[in-house]
């Protein structure tokens, strides 16, 4: 049973979602404020929910303070929609923005598809992607009916992101956030690039085209 680690000071919320994810399976705990919260850290919760507005040590501070020693996906919960304070809560160690008001079940997905990637980090090992497409990720290697095919290391970085949240969309500025990281110049039309280039190769080892462009949004791996 995964736990979640719920930090938020609205008791209405804390109580919604506790009931969700226990419904769905998972242990959840709560605190009201940072310092409940970094009790609860003995815990070692699988995932936090993090909501940025809090009294005492905002949700900023105390993301810093704990990913010191928590490689757990921290995700933020929060009611600014502002891009400096998306980009801040990035930069303080976050790993995904929800901004309230939001969807309980789109909450739900995002939370199932970080736990996903994290058990696939912990676990790296070949995974069939589709019926002739094979990925290592211990190898950093991509395989198409066998024969492995030659790609840039930019290029195997963002293979790996897409097919480990399969279905999930990714804008282009997420996509060069999560590979080349803050602080590092570029645009949209690097991230297109790289995608051109990519299915170029699957196409020329006679895979299928298996990135999808979701228009005026991103793109996502289709799953099989």
């Amino acid at each position: 049973m995964k736990k979640i680690l719920l930090i938020d000071d609205e008791a209405d919320l804390r109580k919604l979602l506790t009931d969700y994810f226990e419904m769905n399976g998972y242990f959840v705990m709560t605190a009201e404020n940072g310092s409940a919260a970094l009790r609860r850290m003995e815990s070692q919760p699988d995932l936090v929910l993090l909501d940025i507005n809090m009294p005492e040590l905002n949700g900023f501070e105390l993301c810093r303070k704990i990913r010191s020693f928590v490689s757990c996906p921290i995700l933020f919960l929060t009611a600014r929609v502002e891009e400096a304070d998306k980009i801040a809560g990035f930069q303080a160690g976050g790993d995904d923005y929800i901004v309230k008001p939001f969807s309980i079940h789109e909450l739900g997905a995002r939370v199932e598809a970080h736990l996903r990637r994290e058990m696939r980090n912990q676990n790296k090992t070949s995974i069939m992607l589709s019926e002739n497409l094979v990925i290592d990720y211990s190898a950093r290697a991509l395989y198409c009916h066998g024969v492995q095919i030659s790609l840039a290391k930019k290029e195997f970085d963002i293979i790996e992101l897409l097919t480990m949240n399969p279905g999930m969309v990714f804008d282009k500025e997420r996509i060069f956030e999560k590979i080349w990281g803050f602080g590092n110049e570029g645009n949209s039309s690097v991230i297109a690039e790289h995608i051109r280039r990519i299915r170029f190769k699957l196409k020329e080892h006679g895979s299928e085209n298996t990135i999808a462009t979701v228009w005026g949004v991103g793109y996502k791996w289709q799953k099989s």
